[in-house]
């Protein structure tokens, strides 16, 4: 075990699988203190078991104000500090802004903009105790470029992108540093959905596959690196940024 992030506690939500599963593992390995957020208790123990050291589980709703503040509570009472943020929930309804429902484009800004607003916001004082801190957020190569059939879920990511360079210009000067991470197509259980649902899986698949130049979907595991690196002190002198991890999508 190396220690990246040794005596720093960060906090990541859709930590039950996916993405945000990978990024708690490597999280617990480099020596963080983790705590994992999510809906759905029994994937949080399960990632909580897998990542070892020091964890700490809570099953809440993002998009609630209360519940967030129970969290930010709840882990201070528990670690003492926070240091980093890592907001990673999302979903996704695919289809053009014709064909989204009401509630569906609803539901989509609450959980992927409006709950990573919400948490950032919440966040600050307790990293302004820490004298500084990492507010990394997971948005999407969508959130740059556009494509078919993703008019709320690209809306969403690039909204994503604009409030992590503006927050991290309002907040550069108390050391606050906000950064986006954008992954191409990773395999995780909202992947899967899409997948299941697409007319011919193994077509769909390998459609992906050849937008990626490095000839692979990507893995939890590309991406968490990259949090890895947003949460340690290597990277003190960056913010603002939108990170592609995309096996070279938008280079196309």
């Amino acid at each position: 075990m190396s220690a990246r992030l040794a005596n720093k506690t960060a906090i990541i939500t859709g930590a039950g699988s996916g993405i945000g599963r990978g990024i708690a593992l490597a999280f617990a390995k480099e020596g963080a203190n983790v705590v994992l957020v999510g809906r759905r208790k029994a994937n949080l123990e399960e990632t909580a078991q897998a990542a070892g050291g020091s964890t700490l589980v809570i099953s809440a709703d993002v998009t609630q104000a209360s519940e967030i503040t129970q969290i930010l509570q709840q882990t201070a009472q528990h670690f003492g500090a926070i240091n980093v943020l890592v907001n990673n929930a999302g979903l996704l309804h695919p289809g053009t802004a014709e064909q989204i429902t009401e509630a569906q484009w609803d539901e989509t800004f609450n959980v992927n903009v409006r709950g990573v607003w919400l948490f950032s916001r919440a966040v600050l004082p307790y990293l302004r105790k820490s004298n500084g801190g990492s507010i990394i957020n997971v948005a999407s190569v969508l959130g740059i470029n556009g494509v078919r059939l993703r008019a709320a879920y690209a809306s969403s990511k690039g909204a994503v992108v604009l409030l992590t360079k503006c927050m991290a210009l309002d907040h550069s000067s108390e050391q606050i540093r906000v950064n986006a991470i954008c992954p191409g197509f990773v395999e995780t259980e909202l992947t899967d959905n899409l997948l299941r649902k697409s007319a011919d899986p193994a077509a769909f698949l390998q459609q992906r596959i050849a937008a990626h130049p490095l000839g692979r979907v990507g893995r939890p595991e590309d991406i968490a690196g990259m949090a890895v690196y947003l949460a340690s002190d290597e990277s003190l002198w960056v913010t603002g940024t939108a990170f592609p991890a995309d096996g070279g999508y938008l280079a196309i």
